[in-house]
């Protein structure tokens, strides 16, 4: 569903150049949940804006599905941005028209796009919890409720990308259980594609896989590997986490390892290696005599 290679994202003013993206490499599979996690000033963020179409790449690769990120046109953006990706903001202002209701909300990029159904509105309303709260306008719903508007909102046009920034990051551990468990639910019966941005690393064990960037760079990957998962969601127990880090490689063969782990070992600009057969071992170089 998504490959980035090399991707790189520089952000220029007049006298200052920032950039956020360094080289970023991931690939997310077609129906997969994943979660990317990284501190503030990471590039997350910044990631997830190209996915949506709100920002554009200054080099590399990104696909999404048939589009091409790099070489898009405005117009077919704009086609991208109503048929293909949803996207969901943590601030519910950006979300949502306040003097709309609920159900006219998520019928509004509907009549944008030219495909209204109320019926489809209503059902996804009902989807995320919120079948009685339809006529209620933004001042008369909880913080929660409005992020499930959102939700509904970003799948009104059916899209096959769901994209969340920091969906849980303004609203109490019940709620952020609720939303997760909405998001899976979406996962698995209507095979939607779900890329969440976070820094709380308690969801790891609520997706399929986590990719932690750091720097502008993907630097290491967290699979779950719970075959009893779907027993534990349905017995409402809690999941036991238990994951396996890896380094990321790309096509030229680059390991690219946290830097925390070279630290640890004294490594600067050189390593040992070898290869006994079975593993590669990378150790601080030998001082020259």
């Amino acid at each position: 569903m998504i490959s980035c290679e090399e991707l790189v994202k520089i952000y220029k003013t007049d006298d200052i150049e920032v950039v956020a993206l360094k080289g970023l490499n991931i690939s997310v599979a077609d129906g997969e949940m994943m979660a990317i996690i990284g501190n503030s000033g990471s590039g997350k963020s910044t990631l997830l804006n190209i996915l949506g179409g709100l920002d554009r790449p200054s080099a590399g690769q990104v696909q999404v599905g048939e589009w091409n990120l790099l070489k898009i046109t405005d117009d077919e953006l704009v086609k991208y941005k109503r048929k293909t990706v949803g996207f969901i903001w943590q601030n519910n202002a950006r979300n949502l028209v306040p003097y709309l209701t609920a159900l006219e909300n998520v019928e509004m990029p509907m009549m944008l796009s030219g495909q209204y159904d109320r019926t489809y509105a209503k059902q996804l309303l009902e989807w995320v919890g919120l079948k009685e709260r339809m006529g209620n306008k933004l001042q008369q719903l909880s913080g929660g409720e409005q992020q499930r508007v959102a939700i509904a909102i970003s799948l009104a046009n059916r899209p096959s990308l769901l994209l969340a920034d920091e969906p849980t990051g303004s609203v109490d551990t019940r709620t952020s259980d609720m939303i997760m468990d909405i998001f899976r639910k979406l996962n698995r019966e209507l095979g939607v594609t779900i890329v969440i941005v976070t820094h709380d690393m308690t969801l790891a064990g609520k997706v399929d896989r986590v990719v932690a960037i750091r720097d502008g760079m993907t630097s290491t990957e967290f699979i779950k590997r719970n075959p009893n998962l779907d027993q534990l969601e349905a017995g409402g127990h809690s999941i036991q986490e238990a994951h396996e880090e890896y380094v990321v490689l790309d096509r030229a063969g680059r390991l690219q390892i946290p830097k925390t782990y070279l630290q640890a070992l004294g490594i600067d600009n050189k390593a040992s290696m070898e290869f006994d057969g079975d593993k590669i071992i990378i150790r601080p170089p030998k001082s020259l005599t």
